[in-house]
């Protein structure tokens, strides 16, 4: 059955205490991580109705410090449903505890493939159906970004990325 991004959005909220923090004060990026990680695996086991698993993580990059006392909200929506898998898109915010100054501070791409309960082998994901523009531009550009993970990750020949070589022909 087909399902909406909106149903399986996914939005998480953490205050970063002094244990999340390196010695400056600033929170650890692996701690950031694993927030990312848990809040998409959550958004796509739900679009996925089973347990799922990181298959890749695309670029993350810290452009600022987030610091003891700030606030990030976590936002994960799933951008497309490929045959065993989703591609997740997670934007990290960060404003302090009155909820002012808030920023974009972080974002990433990432796949997770859903598993049977049985067999804990790769099952069938329901199909995604994007609604809003912005939904459907994410959704557009997947393909182009699995196809490049599939070449990074050494499972796909460049020559054989037709839609990322359609994208590049094209400027």
């Amino acid at each position: 059955m087909e399902k909406s991004v909106a149903e399986s959005r996914t939005i998480m909220t953490e205050m970063i205490m002094p244990n999340d923090a390196n010695p400056l004060g600033n929170l650890m990026g692996g701690n950031l991580m694993r927030w990312m990680d848990i809040a998409g695996g959550i958004c796509a086991g739900k679009h996925c109705e089973a347990h799922v698993v990181t298959a890749s993580v695309d670029h993350i990059s810290f452009s600022a410090p987030i610091k003891v006392g700030d606030v990030i909200t976590l936002t994960a929506t799933v951008t497309r449903a490929f045959t065993t898998s989703v591609e997740v898109y997670l934007e990290v915010h960060v404003s302090n505890i009155k909820g002012k100054n808030r920023m974009k501070s972080n974002h990433a791409y990432m796949t997770f493939v859903a598993l049977s309960d049985e067999t804990r082998l790769p099952q069938q994901v329901p199909p995604l159906i994007p609604q809003t523009e912005e939904e459907k531009r994410l959704y557009e550009s997947a393909i182009r970004r699995r196809e490049l993970r599939l070449i990074l990750g050494g499972r796909m020949q460049p020559k054989d990325a037709t839609d990322l070589r359609a994208f590049f022909d094209k400027l």
